[in-house]
């Protein structure tokens, strides 16, 4: 043990050579402890809303509306405050828009960059500066670096930063110089993102969240259902790639697939064309806000009902090959009656109100047509050779997780699984039995394998796992007794299209259980949520979505705009900073054009979930007892260097 102690302790001195640089160091690592801890802001259930995301990112739930007023609120209008706030999230478009209207241009850059600079140095103040250093614009960050640490009571150099002003005027780089510093005050207001899941399906435009995550500073996610299927479909597994499409065509939004990601249709166009020519598809309307012409409409309606048919003939297969799921109560075609028109389910039957299934063979229903499997084989091929698909998945693995522990909240989409007293569901995953967290690892561990497995039977039940995932009721993303995706479709009863929720839901107001979560996951201490996605919490209902007296927080408002009417809001986000935690619900998003031109944020209501008395500090926080690991392992080189065990490399 010791000689591993003097081997680390030799590589540490690679880093710190001498007594010197530890010492720098050890003093570097103590300051940075006593600074106030950085923001966190948690996003869940995106849904493919871009604009109303990359709104939310710019404005940090509030954060910069914050800063403003901690800066300007007794000098400042709210008019004036609410329209800094714009020029910050929107500079360029807003600048376009202020020459339009104003006469003296010198005098309204002058203003607008000492305000600018004003926040800019408030958002600085809590990081170190080689910290905001790494995170200044490369074409100004000295000019900016000498304006945010000017000192106010400093007269000497007054003269100095006045010119510095007048020649970025004067030159004509007053407007590239807001912009850089409004993306700094972006870019310094929060500290770290949190995405609880669900950035795909329903909204137009997940393929430019991803694009956006993929250059933001430092984020996490935690893998929604609707992000499990799209992962799934990347690795190759036919009935997501199926489910993926199906989704896609529901809510117009082919054009994902086809513009964004460059995956061919035409195949599954030809083959809807073909077999449902005169089908008029009434069952497969489709649902959002996209408008189609109605050659469009038609078009869409026959592939959706192409791709449907294809995903229940798949998934009919995988659950006779995967009888370890113990879902094969949701393989249906094989319940139908298709001279009458009907289908059996448990003591009822139920007329059908598509009865039209030109591709189905009753005596074996789950087997795909000649022409089904060259449609699925070109998919798949399709799906697996996408590069930008690919490369966003590769960034979800990378970044994501099905929980994370940070700070001492857990965060996750769905739910922990839980029978009806309570007590952890018990899972059978391929053959022993898990619950609990145990349950979340063994399911991360078999997503991985879908993507880097080198044993090909182990890969395929990776594969296989994510659909396992999207749909299983004893899944912690989907958390429903079952997905009724082919009664919604084929039937009108409304009773056949209830999902009945795991009796997690109806555990969050109570302690005890909460209590057991934090237990699982060895999570301790005062200061401690659950930050819980995926189910929209219904505000016009007077629902909340703080449970458990503060302990469990429902993020999920409805940030897609499938869910405003049943909601009433546009999404809950959580700022978690130095001095406490702020709930804030969100209006429906116009557009960034209403952004613009009416200054109108989306913030309708900041709730105080949690108020510290003291403004907790880096030391408090995960990162800080890595800090005091550093340290404690700095203050031991120091003791060789002076013990003699170690020699300084002077």
């Amino acid at each position: 043990m010791e000689n591993m102690k003097i081997r680390y302790l030799e590589t540490l001195a690679e880093l710190y050579p001498t007594i010197a640089q530890a010492s720098t160091e050890i003093i570097n690592l103590q300051a940075i402890l006593n600074l106030p801890k950085g923001t966190e802001h948690f996003l869940t259930d995106i849904h493919g809303e871009y604009e109303a995301f990359a709104h939310v990112l710019k404005n940090g739930s509030g954060s910069v509306r914050r800063k403003i007023k901690q800066v300007f609120g007794h000098t400042l209008s709210e008019k004036d405050q609410r329209a800094l706030a714009t020029l910050i999230y929107y500079p360029k478009e807003k600048m376009d828009l202020v020459k339009k209207q104003e006469t003296n241009m010198e005098e309204w850059y002058k203003i607008t960059l000492y305000r600018l600079i004003e926040v800019c140095k408030r958002t600085a103040s809590k990081y170190t500066r080689s910290k905001v250093r790494k995170a200044l614009p490369k074409d100004f960050s000295y000019v900016i670096e000498e304006l945010i640490t000017e000192r106010p009571e400093i007269t000497d150099k007054e003269s100095y930063y006045e010119q510095i002003i007048h020649t970025i005027i004067e030159i004509g780089r007053a407007e590239k110089f807001i912009v850089a510093l409004s993306e700094l005050i972006q870019r310094l207001v929060v500290d770290h993102l949190h995405v609880l899941g669900d950035i795909y399906d329903r909204g137009p435009g997940p393929h430019k969240i991803m694009d956006e995550l993929e250059k933001y500073h430092s984020l996490d996610i935690q893998w929604g259902n609707h992000d499990i299927v799209w992962m799934g479909a990347a690795a190759g597994q036919t009935c997501c790639i199926a489910t993926v499409i199906r989704n896609c065509a529901r809510y117009a939004n082919l054009d994902i697939l086809e513009d964004g990601y460059g995956i061919n249709l035409l195949p599954l166009a030809t083959f809807a064309l073909t077999y449902y020519k005169d089908d008029p598809c009434s069952c497969f309307k489709i649902k959002g806000h996209n408008e189609l012409n109605p050659a469009e409409q038609d078009l869409n309606m026959k592939m959706h009902k192409a791709i449907t048919i294809i995903q229940f003939k798949l998934e009919g297969q995988l659950l006779m090959k995967r009888r370890e799921f113990k879902m094969a109560d949701r393989a249906l075609l094989d319940d139908i009656d298709y001279e009458e028109g009907t289908i059996r389910l448990g003591q009822k039957t139920f007329h059908l109100l598509d009865k039209s299934f030109p591709t189905i063979d009753p005596d074996n229903p789950y087997e795909l047509s000649k022409e089904e499997e060259e449609v699925v084989e070109r998919l798949t091929f399709a799906f697996e050779n996408c590069e930008k698909l690919q490369r966003h998945m590769r960034f979800l693995l990378k970044k994501g997780s099905l929980y994370k522990i940070h700070n001492r909240n857990l965060l996750y989409h769905g739910c922990i699984p839980l029978n009806e007293d309570g007590s952890f569901k018990e899972v059978d995953i391929y053959g022993k039995v898990y619950k609990g967290k145990a349950l979340y690892d063994v399911l991360e561990t078999y997503v991985r394998k879908a993507f880097v497995a080198i044993d090909k039977e182990e890969k395929e039940k990776g594969k296989d796992i994510l659909w396992f995932i999207w749909s299983s009721p004893s899944s912690p993303l989907f958390g429903k007794d079952k997905m009724a995706t082919f009664e919604r479709y084929f039937l009108a009863e409304e009773e056949t299209h209830v999902e009945k929720k795991n009796p997690y839901y109806r555990f969050l107001e109570n302690e005890e259980i909460v209590e057991n979560i934090f237990k699982e996951f060895g999570i301790t201490g005062d200061c401690r949520h659950i930050v819980n996605g995926h189910v929209p919490v219904h505000h016009t209902e007077g629902e909340s979505p703080i449970k458990c007296g503060g302990k469990l927080l429902i993020i999920d408002g409805g940030f897609s705009k499938a869910y405003q009417k049943v909601t009433g809001i546009a999404g809950y986000t959580l700022i978690y900073n130095s001095w406490g935690m702020i709930l804030a619900a969100h209006e429906p998003f116009t557009s960034t054009q209403d952004a613009i031109t009416k200054e109108s944020d989306i913030l309708s209501d900041s709730i105080l979930v949690k108020k510290t008395t003291e403004r907790k500090t880096v030391a408090e926080t995960d990162n800080g007892l890595k800090i005091k690991e550093r340290i404690a392992e700095l203050q031991e080189l120091l003791k060789a260097y002076r013990d003699g065990l170690l020699i300084e490399k002077l």
